[in-house]
């Protein structure tokens, strides 16, 4: 299952992440759907209901745009079907967030879009699932692996237990977002390639509602999960679907070119993702501040040995200085004040010395 996420780019820097190469070869970076940058939200710890950015092909709003052309919108979690009935969409009385691929084309819900070519990527920083222990579940941050490609850092990121699930061959270079390579400017000049946070891309399906009694269409989505993979299993049984590379991404969207069930084929267990331990902090879905992705250690309560993606999340966040993260409620940036929590009174380090001292809340534009 994906009950929560994390995806704390801001608008323009969701759009850097997601550029993409047309068939004619050249890069382009999606463009969001007009309104839709102001409805998105980012957050450490995104819930069900909740807005988050999903790719998809663009023709799903404009028949005469490119076949290869893709677009960012707005969608809330949790798939509003076309055919529901009610003026209130929380009256549905089954969830929706999760789409099972074994079940897609035996629900009304799901293959309906899915017949209709509604296929759309999910985009997150990664997504929390909790392990059952005896008396209580231990919480960890899945994600694409950050790494330099330093045979130094991969050596690490081997040696550590928690990154066991780290497919090397995917792993791509990343840097802080403000070290990233500027958006072109100039009209027609392809942008360069995105190197700061890899995003994770999840598969999913999206609807349309509009109320019985007319009113704004409402735009919603379901992850689709599968079997989790070796890697991943002694965690939970079930993970998102992921989409591993540009060409799979492509391919997902391209519903005009690739049929359902060729696009179906896609859906499969991968071991390309890597992961950590957290703090319960992310159980509240109302606490959402960088402590909800701080690695936490099991056995002691010594801060964790770094790891090369955990060292890229370090330098990611850290990169995000306090001016340029704006409160998501107001659209003002937080005063500069110190607030003590229980985690400012352990040893802190690298990541963590950042998280303890900064005070950052998601960044907004």
């Amino acid at each position: 299952m994906c009950g929560r996420t994390a995806c704390t780019l801001a608008p323009d820097e969701v759009s850097r992440a997601c550029s993409y190469r047309t068939r004619g070869g050249q890069r382009r970076e999606p463009r969001w759907r007009q309104g839709d940058a102001d409805k998105y939200r980012p957050s450490y710890n995104k819930s069900p209901q909740s807005m988050s950015p999903v790719l998809l092909s663009h023709r799903h709003f404009n028949k005469s745009a490119p076949i290869d052309e893709c677009v960012l919108a707005s969608m809330r979690w949790g798939l509003v079907p076309a055919w529901f009935k009610e003026n209130d969409p929380s009256k549905m009385q089954y969830s929706t967030n999760n789409c099972r691929s074994e079940s897609i084309l035996e629900k009304k819900t799901y293959k309906d879009p899915l017949i209709k070519g509604q296929r759309c990527v999910i985009l997150a920083d990664g997504f929390y699932e909790w392990k059952r222990q005896e008396k209580d579940k231990q919480p960890f941050f899945i994600y694409f692996p950050q790494t330099k490609g330093s045979s130094e850092d991969k050596t690490e990121e081997e040696d550590d237990p928690t990154t066991s699930a780290c497919n090397k061959e995917n792993s791509e270079t990343a840097c802080p977002p403000d070290l990233a390579s500027p958006d072109s400017t100039q009209e027609g000049e392809a942008p360069d390639e995105w190197t700061g946070w890899k995003l994770l891309t999840m598969a999913g399906l999206f609807d349309c509602w509009t109320p019985p009694g007319g009113g704004e269409p409402l735009y919603t989505y379901s992850v689709i999960t599968v079997n989790a993979s070796k890697s991943l299993e002694s965690i939970h049984d079930r993970m998102p679907a992921i989409l591993d590379g540009e060409e799979e991404v492509r391919r997902w969207l391209d519903f005009g070119e690739v049929k359902s069930l060729d696009a179906l084929k896609l859906i499969q267990s991968k071991s390309s993702l890597t992961f950590h331990p957290v703090s319960s902090l992310v159980n509240n879905s109302r606490n959402n501040s960088p402590e909800c992705l701080q690695p936490v250690d099991l056995n002691s309560k010594k801060e964790p040995k770094a790891t090369a993606s955990s060292k890229m999340m370090m330098s990611w966040l850290k990169s995000s200085t306090s001016s340029k993260r704006k409160d998501p409620d107001t659209g003002k940036s937080p005063e500069k004040k110190e607030i003590k929590t229980e985690a400012q009174s352990k040893p802190a380090g690298g990541l963590q010395q950042w998280l303890q001292g900064a005070n950052k809340k998601p960044r907004t534009k």
